[in-house]
C-alpha cells in the first residue's frame, strides 16, 4: 500500500508535461481564457458562455425586449376591484352609522364584483359599471375633479399690428 502520493507539480515533469494536464501554455494563466471571471464576457459576441446564460435566464437574456419613447409617461394610477374593496372593508374604510367612508385618492375603482354594502368611495377616477354598481347598492362614489389648465395663445407683437393693419384697410 502507497503511503506517500507525490505532489502533483513532481509528477507533472517530464517530456511534454510543461503545462501540467492543461493544454496549451497560454491557457493556464488568468481568466482571460474563460472570457473574464463570472459572467463577464457573456456578451452578444462572445459565445464561450451562451450556453450557461441561456440555461440560467433562458433566452430573454440578450438583445432589448419592448420599446419607450422617451416622452412615454409611465401610468402611475392604481387601480382596485369592489370585490377587493368589499372583501377588505375594514382595511380601505371606516364605518359610519350604516354607510362605510372609503378613501382612495391615488385609485381608480373598477367595476369588477357584487356590492351588498352602502360605500361612499372618494378616488381619483371610477369606471361607469363600479359608480352604477355603488349606487344601486345605496352608496355613491365622489371623483376628484381634475382642472384642465388651458395656456394663453401668446402672439408676437407684430403678428397683432398685422392683423390690425389688414382690418384698417377693408
Amino acid at each position: 500500500m502507497k503511503t506517500h502520493k507525490r505532489k502533483k507539480s513532481s509528477r507533472m515533469h517530464g517530456h511534454g508535461m510543461g503545462t501540467h494536464g492543461t493544454g496549451a501554455r497560454k491557457r493556464k494563466r488568468k481568466s482571460g481564457h474563460r472570457g473574464g471571471k463570472g459572467m463577464s464576457g457573456s456578451g452578444k459576441r462572445a459565445d464561450q458562455k451562451k450556453t450557461l446564460v441561456t440555461k440560467l435566464y433562458g433566452h430573454k437574456y440578450f438583445g432589448k425586449q419592448g420599446i419607450t419613447s422617451r416622452g412615454t409617461k409611465r401610468d402611475i394610477r392604481q387601480r382596485i376591484n369592489l370585490s377587493q374593496i368589499e372583501l377588505n372593508l375594514k382595511k380601505y374604510g371606516k364605518q359610519v352609522g350604516d354607510k362605510w367612508e372609503i378613501n382612495l385618492a391615488k385609485y381608480k375603482i373598477l367595476g369588477t364584483g357584487e356590492v351588498a354594502n352602502k360605500l361612499m368611495i372618494k378616488c381619483l377616477e371610477a369606471s361607469k359599471s363600479a359608480i352604477e354598481k355603488v349606487k344601486k347598492a345605496g352608496g355613491e362614489i365622489i371623483v376628484k375633479e381634475i382642472k384642465e389648465i388651458k395656456t394663453p395663445l401668446v402672439e408676437s407683437p407684430r403678428t397683432i399690428a398685422k392683423r390690425e393693419g389688414k382690418k384698417k384697410k377693408k
